[in-house]
């Protein structure tokens, strides 16, 4: 009689367990990996993207991503894990570089593929030339439908940026989420990345299908230190808050990507990620951004995702700058380049690694550069530049001081940038610092072209959290 009881019950427990099973599987939502979820390409399948006619772009600019505070570049944090499996089926970059650690400076030589002073936008009045052939007009007249979804003012469409694109805002969503935090007690914008994920979506629900599309988004929440109580897993200092603020728009780019897959658009898209600049946080002295061109502020990262996954993660190793990001995926894609520009196209490089014949020879002077007027907000003062030469494995890098004074160093990807080598190897400084002053004699490929802000311009700018007069 004992027994009895526990026999009895068996039965029903067996019945339950199919009933629970049913349960958790049409009540918890299993997402798969949507980066694993496109066909396997290999290197012939990259050079016959330029046959093909059906290729999107999905231009993602992460404003302030410091590459070194990356999981996907080899920080020890886990900061970024979506967009280390993107990388892991796509194709990395290992040392890029930005023209310079401002925005506008910044994107003006990203899509002009000149570097600063060659694209005559190095002050705040300063507009991009409208005989500059922008990468939205190439597209625009090869059929793509072009739209810019923005959130930074130094990219507004009156400073030159819209060219090209059939639609060109910024999203308003209104007051500030609740359920985000901002560390930045000066920035005033309203909304955050979230109305612009919200928007792309948008736009490939009505377009995805119908178009051949170029979409550029521009993130802005990790410029303010936006965080959440989910992404708040490092901890409360200032460097911590910059981290959760990655994993927070890692997030938020993950759902844009799964978005792609659950519509069917990955086999046909081409998703870049990159940046404008970096961010310091006092390892020389430099907190922030826009004031020199130190290693901290203007090594980004650039991550280029295709139709199709490779096996194995593919890693360009040379320096490679934003200058080069159009030619490259203009070669890529069969489509016309910009014509007499700086950049250069890394395309054979990356069939180079991806047929394993080795990495190319280097090309004749071919330096990375970055170049900063430290004056940029006080129009009308004499230029103060800061310019920075990569060669390989060194850097020359000459600026202000803290104290206003000027400086030089020479540093190396030996010891991480970190210790200054220019008494140890004066016969490279000298040649490195022969390139940069050539740099700084450089004219712009156009007539400047200027703009007189006006105070409520001054403001959105100010908003950002500049200190502008």
């Amino acid at each position: 009689m004992k027994d009895s009881a526990p026999r009895r019950i068996w039965p029903f427990v067996l019945l339950a367990i199919p009933i629970l099973v049913l349960y958790l599987y049409t009540s918890v939502e299993i997402v798969p990996d949507a980066t694993r979820a496109r066909p396997v390409g290999n290197a012939e399948d990259i050079a016959a993207l330029s046959e093909r006619s059906d290729t999107n772009i999905l231009f993602i600019l992460v404003d302030t991503l410091r590459a070194e505070r990356m999981s996907s570049y080899g920080y020890d944090r886990e900061t970024t894990p979506f967009l280390d499996n993107l990388a892991q089926t796509g194709i990395r970059f290992d040392r890029h570089i930005s023209q310079s650690s401002w925005t506008k400076s910044s994107m003006a030589s990203m899509w002009s593929s000149l570097v600063p002073l060659r694209a005559g936008v190095t002050t705040a009045e300063d507009t991009l030339s409208s005989r500059i052939d922008m990468p939205a007009e190439i597209l625009s007249e090869a059929g793509f439908k072009t739209v810019g979804l923005y959130r930074n003012g130094w990219v507004e469409g009156y400073f030159g940026f819209d060219q090209g694109f059939e639609r060109y805002r910024r999203p308003f969503g209104g007051s500030r989420l609740t359920e985000a935090s901002q560390l930045r007690p000066n920035a005033k914008s309203f909304g955050t990345d979230q109305n612009l994920v919200d928007d792309a979506i948008e736009f490939l629900r009505i377009h995805g299908k119908t178009s051949r599309w170029f979409l550029y988004l521009h993130f802005m929440d990790l410029h303010e230190y936006t965080y959440d109580e989910e992404s708040a897993v490092f901890g409360n200092a200032v460097p911590d808050i910059y981290d959760n603020s990655i994993l927070r728009t890692d997030w938020m780019i993950s759902t844009l990507y799964d978005y792609l897959a659950k519509s069917d658009l990955l086999s046909d898209t081409v998703v870049v990620l990159l940046s404008d600049h970096g961010e310091a946080f006092g390892e020389r002295g430099f907190e922030g951004h826009a004031r020199n061109v130190l290693p901290e502020t203007t090594e980004t990262p650039l991550i280029i995702s295709l139709p199709f996954r490779l096996e194995s993660e593919l890693v360009v190793l040379p320096p490679t700058m934003n200058v080069d990001v159009w030619p490259t995926l203009f070669d890529l894609l069969g489509l016309p380049g910009q014509g007499e520009i700086d950049g250069v196209s890394r395309r054979e490089e990356i069939l180079s690694v991806a047929r394993g014949t080795g990495a190319r020879s280097p090309r004749e002077n071919d330096y990375s550069i970055a170049f900063l007027d430290e004056a940029w907000g006080r129009v009308g003062t004499p230029r103060k530049p800061a310019i920075s030469v990569i060669d390989g494995e060194h850097r020359y890098v000459s600026g202000s001081g803290l104290a206003g004074r000027p400086f030089e160093l020479l540093l190396s990807t030996e010891d991480h940038q970190r210790r200054d080598r220019l008494a140890e190897q004066p016969e490279l400084a000298e040649r490195l610092r022969a390139v940069a002053k050539r740099q700084l004699k450089a004219e712009a490929a156009f007539e400047a072209e200027t703009i007189e802000l006006d105070e409520m311009q001054l403001d959105q700018l100010r908003a950002l959290g500049y200190d502008l007069p």
